[in-house]
């Protein structure tokens, strides 16, 4: 509400000072990832423009590979699919699989921090550390900042991107990716604007001609950003660190435990059955003979919002959700089980 005030008493007149504002906000997010410098930092209003631009310009050849993971989040399905045209495969494999599927003509590995259908958290470091040399490691972290730590110091991410509207809950169009340095040095900026030069600060005598590109990752964004959604983000950060981002991520995993154990209570099965690396937020369960759609749908009439993927119920928890919400989502499941209404006929 702050920057509409101003906007009403200045109209645009104190511009410059927005992006002041903005610094202060990469440093900000530079910290919420422990990232080395806010210059590592660019704000983007989606997770796909991050993925369009490093693909985009990165120099393809026939016979490359793209690894993901089957029924991952479609932004690292659909443009990688399209890189057929260029003699491009893109492999989608099985997480027991991963492993097997990394080899010499894999140049990109394109993978979700948590997977928004089963709630897997693969093991990013042990994945960077196993790439060939010249293979990237590009994290959609959407489904997880806000909720866990995600700390790109220790996993070595070449490129991430976050779209801030799910777990760190602020306005749609706020979103942030972050590059290294050594993949500013060849990525290209896909969008030129007046803040494409280094010296775009100094307005009274911008530059002509070609522009020399800022060092920081602002290199990317070309023009003006959207000022009111990116404070609001910068709002919802402020809270995490104030809550305490260790203090959030332990909430959060202990309620997806207690639901975890409610679930089981009332007879589910689970997608992470066993297997360790699926400790996250989301939790994907199944009752036999349900259909989870029909149950999502008739669970949502009863004011208690989850969601159904590939046949699984997804259930997913945050800071701001108690043991009274796991309790009305264990009410309402019990009371729709016992029924027929939700039976595979």
């Amino acid at each position: 509400m702050d920057h509409y005030a101003r906007r009403d008493r200045e109209a645009c007149a104190d511009f410059l000072s927005w992006f002041d504002d903005m610094d202060q906000l990469r440093a900000d997010v530079a910290k919420l990832i422990n990232a080395p410098s806010g210059e590592d930092i660019a704000f983007f209003p989606n997770a796909a423009m991050v993925l369009s631009l490093l693909i985009g310009g990165m120099e393809w050849r026939a016979g490359d590979q793209v690894l993901t993971l089957e029924r991952e989040f479609p932004n690292n399905l659909y443009l990688p699919a399209l890189l057929a045209k260029h003699g491009v495969e893109l492999v989608q494999c099985k997480w027991p699989h991963f492993w097997d599927a990394i080899g010499p003509r894999t140049r990109l590995v394109a993978l979700s921090t948590v997977n928004w259908a089963s709630g897997l958290r693969p093991p990013l470091a042990e994945i960077k550390a196993r790439l060939p040399k010249e293979a990237l490691l590009y994290l959609d972290a959407t489904q997880s900042c806000g909720a866990l730590r995600l700390d790109v110091g220790s996993r070595k991410p070449d490129v991430v991107a976050v779209d801030a509207y799910k777990w760190l809950c602020a306005p749609n169009g706020a979103g942030f990716g972050y590059f290294t340095p050594e993949v500013r040095q060849w990525l290209s900026p896909s969008v030129i604007g007046w803040r494409s030069h280094k010296g775009w600060r100094d307005v009274e005598a911008l530059h002509g001609g070609v522009p020399e590109f800022p060092d920081g990752a602002e290199r990317y964004e070309g023009g003006m950003i959207p000022f009111p959604s990116l404070y609001g983000m910068g709002e919802c950060i402020r809270l995490l660190f104030e809550i305490g981002p260790d203090i959030v991520e332990q909430r959060v995993l202990d309620l997806a435990d207690a639901c975890r154990k409610m679930l089981a209570g009332l007879g589910a099965q689970f997608l992470s059955e066993g297997k360790p690396d699926f400790n996250s937020q989301i939790i994907a369960a199944r009752f036999e003979g349900v259909d989870s759609a029909l149950l999502a749908r008739m669970l949502k009439e009863r004011g208690v919002h989850v969601s159904a993927r590939y046949g699984w119920l997804r259930v997913s928890v945050h800071f701001y959700n108690n043991e009274e919400d796991l309790a009305a989502l264990g009410v309402a499941l019990q009371e729709l089980l016992s029924s027929d209404v939700v039976r595979v006929s």
